[in-house]
């Protein structure tokens, strides 16, 4: 196959998981954000949300996205795949918002270009090659204890912060998590592939599903939390970074140092943040998780009022 065909296989494959992930999200998220705080950090959340049709599709289009993903990878590059995949935000977002009767502004717009942009230029900059995904838990450790500690940081943000920015350290926290699950499921892949069976008996697969359902479940607490425009593009900034710095630290990856690589990255790094603080500080950001609130069940006319929000919104 030549490689014109070969890339654009990958593009495909790669948009429509893009697709997949937008509309996984968005259905996850409104049903999320439907159920009660008294639900939050509860396994009665998750529980409520399994018997949510819209939740469930927008899980299965998840996992349909991971098969659209690996078919693009099989075909081509990183550096290719993952931009295709995060200009999802560029569908989920504005259709969340629609869905509650709003329309971005040019603001939010050029905000959430800027999140695809700065994570497509920091790809392509750092260029990341192939490593060793078994490596001895010595080599794990200080990734793991700063992945706890970000994690750990985060939920303290949460804990403090008012607004947007609450679902935004909660989806933080979650692709932390999430990062680390992907590079475990590297890992593990590896070593069944070498060892089969005998995979069982090391830490990789039992941390790999502790990972996946912490991971998920904070997720699922960012959705509940807040609008879609705060946690999807921290999300979808936060897994490649995760990965890419296992990838080196962990794996033993390479990555471009030169001067441009260098100052590529950090140009992309500046976009990402300068887009999601501007998405968390927007005022049709915040009009949504008003009206948000306002859709839960329990919320009374007065709470709604506070809000600044009917309470039939």
């Amino acid at each position: 196959m030549s490689s014109a065909v070969s890339y654009g296989v990958s593009a495909g494959a790669a948009v429509l998981g893009g697709l997949s992930i937008a509309s996984s999200a968005v259905l996850q998220q409104r049903a999320a954000s439907r159920r009660p705080n008294g639900e939050r950090f509860s396994v009665r959340l998750i529980l409520s949300l399994f018997h949510d049709r819209g939740w469930l599709l927008g899980l299965g289009l998840s996992v349909l996205s991971y098969g659209f993903q690996a078919l693009a990878l099989a075909f081509g590059p990183l550096v290719l795949v993952q931009p295709l995949v995060v200009s999802e935000l560029l569908f989920a977002i504005p259709v969340s918002v629609h869905l509650r009767g709003l329309r971005l502004g040019l603001r939010e717009w050029v905000a959430a270009a800027a999140v695809v942009a700065g994570l497509t230029v920091g790809l392509v900059s750092a260029s990341p090659g192939q490593g060793q995904p078994v490596q001895p838990i010595g080599r794990w450790l200080p990734a793991l204890v700063a992945i706890g500690v970000l994690t750990a940081a985060a939920l303290v943000t949460f804990r403090a912060a008012r607004g947007p920015v609450r679902a935004s350290a909660l989806g933080f926290a979650g692709a932390l998590v999430s990062g680390l699950q992907s590079a475990l499921f590297a890992a593990s892949l590896h070593l069944l592939g070498q060892r089969g069976w005998a995979t069982f008996a090391r830490w990789e697969p039992y941390t790999l599903i502790a990972a996946s359902l912490l991971g998920g479940f904070l997720i699922q607490n960012a959705f509940q939390a807040g609008p879609l425009a705060a946690s999807s593009p921290v999300v979808d900034a936060t897994l490649p970074v995760v990965s890419i710095g296992l990838g080196v630290f962990v794996f033993g990856e390479h990555v471009n140092t030169s001067a441009a690589g260098l100052a590529g990255a950090a140009a992309g790094l500046a976009l990402l943040v300068a887009g999601i603080v501007t998405l968390d500080t927007s005022g049709v950001v915040r009009e949504e998780q008003q009206r948000e609130k306002a859709e839960r069940p329990g919320t009374t006319t007065t709470q709604a009022g506070r809000s600044g929000v009917p309470a039939h919104a």
